[in-house]
């Protein structure tokens, strides 16, 4: 139980407040407690250092590590106290981070079906030069892959309803699927919102 516990995300900021990482809270814990990090609370934004934190109760709804004597309560965010970066935007480019991307919907005809009735579309197709890049693969229904075949949408009489780009990192792209409401107050509002249509 409580190595579950260490294991849930955490969201980490910079200096200046931008997310630039999530990590484990078993992680978040050592930062804090080597003072390279602060926690911060997302109802008030109050920060804690690991003498301060050890001294809070937790809530009986809320999640705890139990420690020899106490217990602690569990962080969600947390704020570094010297990285002040900016973070790497690249996203490595995968079948899960194309899923992520494309919010698990077909980018011809809109349709959101089950994982496995999706697959991914070359939109120059292989057979004619084009490669497996952010900006020419797709997410499309089973329909829509087979109405289109081995053709660019042109030649299919299909329209994309989004040009496909490199996305920027934010913590959707992160390997946790798991993410907070309290996050919501550190990350951009279009991509909150993107989260919770899912």
């Amino acid at each position: 139980m409580m190595s579950q516990v260490l294991r849930r995300p955490a969201l980490v900021l910079n200096r200046n407040w931008q997310p630039v990482n999530v990590a484990t809270v078993g992680r978040a814990l050592s930062l804090v407690f080597s003072e390279r990090a602060r926690i911060v609370d997302p109802s008030d934004y109050q920060l804690y250092d690991w003498s301060d934190w050890l001294a809070l109760e937790p809530d009986d709804d809320q999640p705890f590590i139990q420690a020899v004597s106490q217990k602690v309560c569990v962080p969600e965010v947390i704020t570094l106290t010297r990285y002040n970066r900016l973070p790497d935007t690249s996203v490595a480019f995968s079948r899960r981070n194309l899923f992520k991307r494309d919010q698990f919907m077909c980018q011809y005809c809109g349709c959101k079906p089950k994982y496995d009735a999706l697959t991914i579309d070359h939109i120059v197709p292989r057979s004619h030069g084009g490669g497996s890049t952010w900006e020419n693969c797709v997410l499309a229904c089973i329909d829509c892959n087979h109405t289109k075949a081995d053709r660019t949408p042109e030649g299919a009489r299909m329209k994309l309803k989004k040009t496909p780009v490199r996305p920027h990192w934010s913590p959707m792209y992160s390997r946790y699927d798991t993410q907070y409401r309290s996050w919501a107050k550190f990350i951009s509002d279009a991509y909150w919102n993107a989260e919770l249509e899912k």
